[in-house]
């Protein structure tokens, strides 16, 4: 339409026959209409005189439809309560505490809130106080001493390492793991870069991870504390062996032990176009390090629990003294 007849003319001719027929355009065009200096529509010299001789309408004015805002990304609207001057909306708002000068990381930690700090630390108070009571019942039923097990978790130390998941079998990495179990970390690190297992290198890089863990954590294997030489002990294990101890404070593996873990998935591309699922396991290594001071503990209880066991099946002579009472019917 707009090829043949000009769009004007449409308007126009749409006016004078009361039609509203206009072009088809988008949703947010509008019709555009022109004026000349003096403010008139450019309309030609016969249509003015026209419509002045038989009083032609005017014509519909054409109204803009207004436009949507445009959006500002990357900032806060007026009324958003995180905003500079804080919005127009009601309640209560977030007001910063003014501490003066100094930041919020820089204050102290004795001049910061305790209830705040109370919460994070300690998020079930409950739970604590029923441990806490927990605690005191088990003193009083004790009589004030301190149950053995306790004692010994005082006073020894121990680190708990579990690994990665390795890729490869149970059956493979159980071997390995009683390999290590029961010796020195230093002699277990050396078995494992002296093996010709294809595992032994993530057991070696498990076990000197375990070896530092222990140590900065722990504080394991870092001498005696009064830094005296100890005189060397032998002890002796279940098993018969004898093992002599220069260091009471050296790190050994005390357990050692293989976890099962997840499949993975895998094909294997055969004749005739077939494929076969393959399944590789995956076997996590977990150690147990402790003192050679626990070992020295162990051996003195079994040589005890031995000692009194004796003593017990021991015979006796009886005591050199006259013996009374030699019926065998009370006297009375």
């Amino acid at each position: 339409m707009g090829a043949v007849y000009p769009y004007g003319q449409l308007v126009r001719s749409a006016a004078r026959t009361h039609v509203s027929c206009v072009p088809r355009r988008t949703m947010t065009s509008t019709a555009i209409r022109y004026e000349n200096s003096t403010g008139k529509n450019n309309e030609g010299i016969l249509s003015s005189v026209k419509n002045w001789v038989f009083g032609g309408e005017k014509k519909p004015k054409v109204v803009r439809v207004p436009t949507a805002p445009k959006r500002v990304e990357a900032g806060l609207g007026e009324n958003s309560i995180f905003s500079e001057h804080g919005g127009n909306s009601s309640g209560p708002k977030p007001v910063r505490k003014d501490n003066g000068d100094e930041d919020l990381e820089s204050v102290p930690l004795e001049k910061r809130e305790k209830e705040r700090l109370q919460m994070a630390l300690n998020p079930n108070p409950i739970a604590q106080l029923r441990w806490e009571k927990k605690m005191v019942l088990r003193e009083i039923r004790k009589r004030g001493r301190v149950p053995k097990a306790v004692e010994i978790k005082r006073t020894e130390r121990e680190s708990l390492s579990k690994s990665h998941w390795f890729k490869t079998s149970v059956k493979k990495l159980g071997p390995l793991a009683r390999q290590i179990a029961g010796k020195n970390i230093d002699e277990a690190i050396l078995q494992m870069r002296f093996s010709k297992k294809k595992a032994a290198i993530d057991v070696l890089g498990h076990l000197e991870h375990a070896k530092n863990v222990a140590t900065v954590r722990a504080g394991m294997g870092l001498g005696a504390e009064d830094d005296k030489p100890a005189k060397p002990i032998t002890v002796t294990f279940k098993s018969g062996e004898r093992h002599k101890i220069d260091n009471p404070t050296s790190i050994y593996v005390e357990q050692a032990w293989v976890n099962r873990g997840p499949y993975g998935f895998g094909m294997d591309h055969r004749a005739r176009g077939q494929i076969y699922k393959l399944r590789p396991p995956s076997t996590g290594l977990s150690v147990v390090l402790k003192e050679e001071k626990t070992r020295i503990r162990e051996w003195e209880d079994r040589e005890a629990k031995a000692l009194r066991k004796r003593k017990t099946q021991l015979w006796t002579q009886l005591p050199d003294r006259k013996i009374s009472a030699q019926n065998q019917y009370y006297s009375w």
